[in-house]
């Protein structure tokens, strides 16, 4: 039996810091649903920053979306959202977070990334120059995050979920970093699951989960999963 949403749907995978490609999908999907002719939701599936050029911008839209009268919108939180704001909290974890490609978004900011920041002393100083440069209203945002939605016969995460877990059990931790056994089940929960966090190209498209990270920041591609009733189709955008 397929499964079924009532609600015209759109989940958009990772976008990392990619505004102009976000702003693109945006818009097709606009003109998609005006073409349809219903009101769509619109669902982020997490990971807005790091490693692009723009994650300021992506969060600046994200906010305009929450306030645009065509869509009802969601954005969920994903694991790099997570590691900015324990990076604001303690940062000893700034190290990990650059890895992860949290200068490109230290630098959205203005704020500068030293050469070789192995020092908790530089770290405190980044961490505060980027307190004072992040925006109030960013930081309100993440924060406010939540990390699944569920509707219908789907369920929206970022990552993934536990299939040796009862769903019920299980929160942000593995909503918003699982991989392996989670792809690798026959099946991982009663819902289809729609997710981002691993890039994979193609793009998965399979009867209980669909992946919608193409690797934007190593493909130049950007992709969304149209949900209506019981039909799904991609939507690709490229740089």
């Amino acid at each position: 039996m397929a499964s079924h949403i009532a609600q015209l749907t759109y989940a958009i995978g990772d976008i990392h810091g990619y505004d102009d490609l976000f702003a693109r999908l945006v818009e097709r999907i606009r003109n998609d649903a005006e073409m349809i002719g219903e009101r769509p939701r619109l669902i982020l599936l997490g990971d807005y920053i790091d490693r692009g050029p723009a994650s300021r911008q992506v969060l600046d839209r994200i906010l305009r979306l929450q306030k645009a009268p065509w869509c009802d919108f969601i954005a969920l939180k994903g694991n790099h959202e997570e590691a900015l704001l324990r990076f604001l909290a303690n940062p000893v974890s700034g190290e990990t977070w650059r890895i992860w490609g949290g200068a490109a978004t230290l630098e959205s900011y203005g704020v500068a990334m030293p050469f070789l920041a192995n020092d908790i002393d530089i770290w405190c100083d980044v961490r505060d120059d980027f307190a004072r440069a992040f925006d109030p209203a960013h930081l309100d945002l993440l924060r406010a995050m939540p990390v699944s939605f569920q509707t219908d016969d789907y369920l929206f995460v970022h990552a993934g979920v536990d299939p040796d877990v009862p769903l019920e059990d299980q929160g942000p931790e593995t909503f918003m970093y699982i991989r392996g056994r989670f792809q690798l089940a026959e099946q991982a929960c009663q819902y289809v699951v729609v997710h981002g966090h691993t890039p994979e190209d193609p793009v998965t498209d399979l009867a209980w989960r669909i992946g919608v990270d193409s690797g934007v920041y190593k493909i130049g591609v950007l992709t969304a999963v149209r949900l209506r009733k019981d039909e799904r189709k991609l939507l690709q955008v490229e740089a």
